[in-house]
């Protein structure tokens, strides 16, 4: 008998011949090849309302009704974008098997981007969670981690979408059943070819595919969305919505979200256009298209980009985005606090009118858009805030937020790249708790925490280089202690770091004055700056504090850059802000 040194092949030698067994450890590393995720399907979650006993999703005969994803537009075979990526949603019947419950297995998997997005839910009544692994056509591989929600249990907050009821053998449950989606970071430039799936009870993936890199494309405007609320409502009108580009290029795209929905929305028709002055557009307003088509429906969370389109678009400049809503649309996802105004036609098709005439309603949010991609360019600055960043207090429709100043100073210069800036503000936000609850209409657009919409407002925006935190004020006003808001911006900054993103951090301002900024909450403050500072978590600083603050009296900002409420810089702060930052700090 002999033995290979690794005790992996055994040869045993009977009657002069070799018969050759293999180990356990031999026998899973000579796997089947990997093979497409749908022919792994295991589970069946989905069930027909009049047959629920043909589904057991959980193990315990509980299922998700097939009306009601249909209802929001997941139906068999649909594409969805979801963050960035495009999943596919099972093109499978009710009672037939659509998923796969985790248990290591090789799935194929093919494209290059930097993550991989997975369509999961748990169903072991908390969150679940094990380790991958992809592998690349290079031979090389790289692990990952991959946390499910649990369907019945898990936050509502970060939710892909969710439906109201669930189904049971012994009828339907007025229970929310959600589904996520989750990412987890690539190996940049490399080419997937498969990906090992976790071994883990009750995790299960309907779908998965890499998220393409946002390769040749700058990020040039955003928001984020802070809220579901009552809108109009809307029936057979024009939404004309005016934004302010960062930089610009020969080709534009634009992206619509359908954050927190419950229902599609269905937009008609789409134009762009150079704004003139209010609603006028300077020419005629330019189709877009989506997939070739005039018009979209956008599942509930889910997104839409147009098509590329050969449009040149200015920097510097303000852009009308022109939206037809055909149906009746009583609540949407919006951006309250603009600082700029919008505007709403008269019933009918007014998006290719380039007159003012047949807007003749204003309003102050953004709804449904969250961004504007330009060709080109050297990628983009994300600026994660709350009021402050947000331009709460800085004149309306003169653009004078931090990141429009910020913006200015890169186009101004030639020291280093002249990213676009995505300012992804959110007024009332904070870092470790949520002020919208994620789900359902509200009055609250005060948005999800930073923490929980740090992978769709930083990771999931276009061609990100860089991100600044600035954000905890709002926290230590309301009762967070300074200790939490340090864990949660540890947090922010290791999850950018881990995929590859710079991450900067600003220290937060003194407020001394208003309600709420009591002396307890300046020391919680001046501690959290004190490990901003120094605690090299970041790989950066910007020392906001020390730019506005009053020299005489630390715990309060310069008059001279008081907006009147204490808390809020006015323009000229929100310039002292945009123009104490180091630029180079930006580069990666």
């Amino acid at each position: 008998m002999r033995r290979c040194v690794r005790g992996i092949l055994v040869v045993l030698t009977l009657c002069g011949s070799l018969v050759p067994t293999v180990s356990a450890q031999a026998a899973e590393e000579r796997r089947a090849e990997p093979v497409p995720l749908e022919r792994l399907f295991d589970n069946v979650a989905v069930s027909d309302d009049s047959r629920p006993a043909e589904a057991d999703f959980d193990g315990n005969g509980a299922s998700l009704p097939a009306r009601d994803l249909t209802a929001a537009g997941w139906t068999p075979g649909r594409t969805l974008t979801v963050q960035g990526a495009r999943l596919t949603w099972p093109r499978r019947q009710p009672g037939e098997p659509d998923n796969v419950r985790a248990a290591g297995q090789d799935v194929r998997v093919a494209g290059r981007g930097d993550a991989l997005a997975l369509l999961v839910a748990g169903t072991a009544g908390t969150e679940v969670g094990g380790a991958g692994t992809v592998t690349y056509a290079d031979g090389t591989s790289s692990g990952y981690r991959l946390t499910a929600p649990d369907w019945r249990t898990g936050p509502l907050a970060t939710k892909a979408v969710a439906l109201p009821r669930i189904n049971t053998p012994g009828g339907s449950l007025a229970e929310q059943a959600r589904l996520y989606v989750v990412t987890v970071p690539l190996v940049p430039a490399r080419a997937v070819v498969s990906v090992r799936l976790p071994r883990v009870a009750g995790l299960h993936v309907f779908a998965v595919s890499v998220r393409a890199a946002t390769q040749g494309w700058t990020g040039s405007w955003t928001t984020s969305t802070g809220g579901y609320t009552a809108v109009g409502p809307w029936t057979d009108r024009t939404l004309r919505l005016v934004v302010h580009t960062s930089a610009g290029g020969p080709r534009v795209r634009v992206r619509f979200d359908n954050t927190f929905a419950a229902a599609p929305v269905r937009i008609g028709s789409a134009t762009v256009a150079v704004r003139a002055s209010g609603a006028a557009a300077r020419g005629l307003p330019v189709p877009l298209a989506f997939g070739g088509e005039e018009s979209v429906e956008i599942p509930a969370g889910a997104q839409a980009y147009s098509d590329p389109l050969g449009f040149p678009v200015p920097a510097d400049a303000d852009l009308l985005v022109s939206f037809h809503l055909p149906g009746t649309v009583p609540a949407a996802p919006v951006h309250r606090l603009a600082q700029q105004r919008s505007y709403v036609s008269e019933p009918g098709d007014h998006a290719a009118d380039g007159s003012a005439a047949a807007y003749t309603s204003v309003i102050t949010s953004w709804p449904l858009l969250t961004g504007v991609d330009v060709s080109g360019g050297p990628g983009s600055v994300v600026l994660l805030g709350d009021s402050i960043t947000d331009g709460d207090k800085s004149t309306v429709d003169a653009n004078r937020r931090w990141p429009d100043v910020l913006a200015d100073r890169l186009r101004s210069q030639s020291a280093v790249p002249r990213y676009g800036v995505l300012n992804q503000g959110i007024s009332g936000n904070r870092v470790v708790t949520d002020r919208y609850p994620g789900d359902g209409v509200s009055t609250d657009t005060a948005g999800v925490s930073a923490l929980h919409r740090f992978d769709r407002d930083v990771l999931a925006q276009t061609s990100a280089r860089t991100a600044v935190v600035f954000e905890g004020v709002n926290d230590l006003r309301w009762g967070t202690s300074a200790e939490q808001v340090i864990a949660g911006l540890r947090e922010l900054a290791a999850r950018g770091h881990a995929r590859g993103l710079r991450m900067l951090a600003t220290t937060i301002l003194p407020c001394e004055g208003e309600a709420r900024c009591t002396a307890a909450v300046d020391a919680q403050r001046v501690a959290v700056n004190e490990w901003i500072r120094d605690s090299e978590v970041f790989d950066g600083v910007l020392d906001f504090d020390a730019a506005v603050r009053d020299p005489a009296r630390p715990s309060r900002m310069l008059p001279a850059y008081d907006s009147g409420d204490h808390l809020h810089p006015g323009d000229a702060g929100l310039a002292a802000l945009a123009g104490s930052v180091d630029l180079p700090l930006l580069v990666p």
